[in-house]
């Protein structure tokens, strides 16, 4: 009963906190301008704004599910060891540092699947200017393609490349809205491929050739990324096994044999359990920088 009460008034805490910060951010924004959310024409408005890449703001529910998401194990993991309910909250605050770490991993899922898109959509302006099309027609017959690979309304290169078409209708040259784009989306390879695109649109390269060298290289990138994946998905699951075993021969030994752990939770014990908890942390955050491989 206790335990449920902490953890609610965790979530309360944790709530008013979040609605401030959020409120406080909102009001900041309100008073300036900000290149993240540039709003398209009226006669663009198929696509709501062009995205920053780099930015991802939380909703308001998606900070509570990542509070919680590790608000409520730091409880339990707090008073397995502490066996003191003050300090589990106390140790349960570390959620409130988490929405900075998943804002993070959305950016580079949503940077990841735009890397794989764009692979897709070079493959078919590739095929386009084989047919002897030019890069303008290219693009738009692209974006037909994009649409029946992708019906989503919401999928990323498809509103890029949409908004592309219709800054060539607008009489924007197409170098500005490739690099534009490149800009925006912060990928390697799109920056490379728009640093070639205007270099042989202005020398006259071959563009057919670029694109299909590049489209290559990406889907090589990619298959070595899916390789390193599954070589590397065993040892994340020993990883995370070897990591929480000790805390549950902790809870198992706390709870069945009290007498037995009681030394370790008064006086030098708990010196010895925050000792313990730290060294968790340590090889927790190790293993993730080792199973973090970037190609």
């Amino acid at each position: 009963m206790y335990l449920m009460l902490a953890a609610l008034l965790t979530g309360a805490v944790s709530w008013v906190i979040l609605l401030w910060n959020d409120r406080r951010k909102r009001l900041v924004k309100e008073g300036s301008t900000s290149m993240r959310s540039v709003k398209l024409p009226a006669e663009e408005s198929s696509s709501t704004s062009l995205i920053d890449y780099e930015f991802y703001e939380l909703s308001i529910k998606e900070k509570w599910i990542s509070v919680f998401m590790i608000a409520m194990p730091a409880f339990m993991i707090g008073y397995v060891f502490y066996k003191n309910v003050a300090l589990a909250l106390l140790f349960s605050a570390v959620g409130l540092m988490y929405p900075k770490v998943r804002k993070k991993q959305l950016i580079q899922s949503r940077k990841g699947k735009l890397n794989v898109q764009f692979k897709q959509a070079l493959s078919c302006l590739s095929s386009s200017l084989s047919a002897g099309k030019s890069i303008e027609t290219a693009f738009r017959e692209a974006l037909e393609d994009l649409r029946i690979l992708y019906p989503g309304p919401t999928c990323l290169i498809v509103n890029e490349f949409g908004i592309i078409c219709r800054r060539l209708e607008n009489g924007e040259p197409i170098e500005a809205a490739v690099l534009d784009f490149a800009k925006r989306s912060n990928i390697e390879d799109a920056t490379s491929f728009a640093d070639v695109f205007v270099t042989c649109k202005r020398t006259g390269g071959n563009l057919v050739e670029v694109m299909k060298h590049t489209s290559e290289m990406i889907g090589e990138k990619l298959e070595i990324k899916q390789d390193i994946s599954v070589m590397i998905a065993q040892k994340k699951f020993e990883s995370r096994v070897l990591l929480f075993a000790p805390i549950l021969i902790v809870a198992v030994l706390s709870f069945s044999s009290p007498e037995y752990m009681e030394p370790l939770y008064k006086g030098i014990g708990f010196v010895i359990m925050t000792f313990c908890l730290i060294v968790l942390g340590a090889c927790f955050w190790l293993t993730q920088k080792i199973m973090n491989i970037k190609v």
